[in-house]
């Protein structure tokens, strides 16, 4: 029987990695940090192949994508309890996402405290 392929890890992930104290010698682990910075990243070089981002800048990206998923699932969660549901499904992510946003997303005005071009 064939073994099932392992997979290779992605590039950019963040591993725990070991660090020795002192005198001691005790191991500690690092703690992961959860983040969208490579979904981010791979985003942006699909969508603009020579620009960078700085890591203040890929932080605020990641708040961003954080606090969207974070209403989604807050409104979603709101319209399953409204709906007497104890499941959140497609059509209730769909919905919140259609409150949440607004349709015309490239029409709306402009920040005030944008930088004129």
């Amino acid at each position: 029987m064939p073994e099932p392929a392992k997979s290779a890890p992605k590039k950019g992930s963040k591993k725990a990695v070991t660090k020795t104290a002192g005198k001691g010698g005790k191991k500690r682990r690092k703690s992961r940090k959860e983040s969208y910075a490579i979904y981010v990243y791979k985003v942006l070089k699909q969508v603009h192949p020579d620009t960078g981002i700085s890591s203040k800048a890929m932080g605020i990206m990641n708040s961003f994508v954080n606090d969207i998923f974070e209403r989604i699932a807050g409104e979603s969660s709101r319209l399953a309890h409204y709906n007497k549901r104890s499941t959140i499904t497609s059509r209730e992510i769909q919905t919140a996402v259609r409150l949440l946003l607004p349709v015309n997303l490239p029409n709306t005005p402009p920040c005030p405290r944008a930088p004129r071009p």
